[in-house]
Formats: C-alpha cells, sequence, structure tokens
C-alpha cells in the first residue's frame, strides 16, 4: 500500500477541511470587500473632518455609494457564475 493512499474517513476529512478552507476564504474576501467600499465611499463622501452625526447629504451620499458597490457586485458575481455554468455544459 502507498502512503498517499487516503482511506474513506480520510478523504472525508480532507473534503471538510477544503470546505471550512473555503468559506474562510469567502469570509475573508467579503471583508476585504467590504474595507474597500468603506475606504471609497468615504474619501467620497466625506468632506472636512467628521462630526459627531452625518448631515442628510453625506448620509445620502454613503448610502448611495454602498449601494452602487453592492449591485456591481452582485452583478459581477451572477456574470461569472453564468460563464462558468456554461462552461461547465
Amino acid at each position: 500500500m502507498d502512503g498517499f493512499d487516503l482511506n474513506s474517513s480520510e478523504k472525508a476529512d480532507a473534503s471538510e477541511l477544503q470546505r471550512m478552507i473555503a468559506i474562510e476564504q469567502q469570509k475573508a474576501q467579503f471583508q476585504a470587500q467590504v474595507h474597500n467600499f468603506t475606504d471609497v465611499c468615504w474619501d467620497k463622501c466625506m468632506e472636512g473632518s467628521p462630526s459627531s452625526k452625518l448631515d442628510s447629504r453625506t448620509e445620502t451620499c454613503l448610502v448611495s455609494c454602498v449601494d452602487r458597490f453592492i449591485d456591481t457586485t452582485l452583478y459581477i458575481t451572477n456574470r461569472f457564475t453564468q460563464m462558468v455554468q456554461k462552461g461547465a455544459h
């Protein structure tokens, strides 16, 4: 028997580990995306130094900016999924 042969239990463990790694990578990508659009939207919408409360114009700008990022991310994700599915057929 070769030392690289895995029994079914070891294969299941390896599969579970890969699944957990993929989940953690997705979490890290999500956090990076949030950090990115926070930086971009902050720079775009904040004028001067922040005060204890956002004015309505700044709040509207931040909400719109984040919404655009979310819409764009969803569009790209959906488009990529479609491309992968077409490639799999």
